[in-house]
């Protein structure tokens, strides 16, 4: 196939991203821009000297994938039109906005026989790559994704917003779904959840912890994963990873020399295009992506699930509170 016409659905700061990303790649050409105020679909056209769509419709015939950055509302409906439209599409993270929707989708893409790529975009972080060169047993997981509040993605819980993304990353290192789920969380500057704290038990004896928060006043992004023999530290923002491992048949050394510390080999790259760069490798071969809508699904299944557990737990403790008094009510 020759170059690639990619048109980009919502032109907010996801579109954008994806449109400057776009524009910088070699093989693929903005075919155009959709968004639901025309105004801000014609500026960013204008900015790119590319097309502004009056509708989907259009998309059709001038594009031969889109990227789908509209609130997660929407996923669902326009990925259908565009599915069926004869389009391939790579739909940002969450992939609907249920798991009943995105397995909808996913059945839609076999059907229609087109491609469907979601973004969780952390599959695609240098640091993350690396990590899964040396993965073996995993033990144990340490997450924390802590963000300082922004007025963004305020139409949905934490959960799905920040935490879904070290979710999918546990799932596919993991390769399967936890046996029991454990969560808390509260709501503090938004109506719904903005710091969660969630345990995830696997079958294999697997425990994961994890830590979502965008009321923070720093900016955490790692991950830590215990296997057989050593520790290994992932930074998603830095792109980094660092592994201690216990050297083996040295019993004359001391503690430390034992120790073997070490960075992981980590090619640089910016994680969205490379993300799209996947994306259109997809189109072009016409085989599975890297993140499927099976795996995308899984992913918000378990943040659903995990938003029960918060609810059940919120239940409890307003229930204890109401036994027992306000405590705060007692303190001088």
């Amino acid at each position: 196939m020759s170059e690639l016409r990619v048109a980009v659905v919502g032109a907010g700061a996801f579109g954008k991203n994806h449109a400057r990303a776009i524009a910088e790649l070699p093989g693929v050409r903005l075919a155009g821009i959709l968004d639901a105020d025309p105004s801000r679909a014609n500026a960013l056209a204008l900015y790119y000297e590319t097309n502004c769509f009056s509708n989907i419709e259009e998309i059709f015939s001038t594009a031969d994938c889109a990227v789908v950055a509209t609130p997660t509302v929407t996923h669902e409906q326009v990925a259908s039109k565009l599915l069926r439209g004869g389009v391939d599409v790579l739909v940002e993270k969450p992939i609907a906005d249920s798991a009943e929707a995105g397995r909808r989708l996913a059945e839609l893409a076999t059907q229609s026989g087109r491609i469907i790529q979601v973004g969780h975009l952390e599959r695609f972080n240098p640091a993350v790559i690396a990590l899964q060169q040396c993965l073996t047993v995993p033990i144990f997981f340490e997450v924390h994704r802590l963000s300082v509040f922004t007025p963004r993605s305020l139409d949905i819980d934490v959960v799905l917003d920040l935490m879904i993304h070290d979710l999918d990353i546990v799932l596919s290192l993991t390769g399967a779904m936890p046996v029991e789920v454990r969560a808390a969380g509260i709501s503090v500057l938004s109506p719904l959840v903005d710091i969660a704290n969630v345990r995830l038990a696997f079958e294999s004896g697997c425990i994961a912890n994890l830590t979502a928060s965008r009321v923070s006043t720093e900016k955490v992004r790692k991950l830590r994963i215990f296997q057989p023999g050593e520790y290994i530290s992932v930074d998603y923002g830095r792109q980094d990873a660092v592994r201690l491992a216990v050297r083996k048949n040295e019993p004359n050394v001391g503690f430390e020399s034992q120790i073997d510390y070490r960075p992981l080999p980590v090619t640089p790259g910016e994680p969205l295009k490379l993300e799209l760069e996947s994306f259109f490798e997809a189109v072009r071969t016409r085989s599975q992506p890297v993140v499927t809508a099976s795996a995308a699904t899984d992913a918000l299944s378990l943040a659903e699930s995990i938003l029960v557990k918060i609810r059940e737990h919120g239940a409890l403790v307003s229930e204890t509170i109401s036994k027992n008094g306000d405590p705060l009510r007692h303190r001088n």
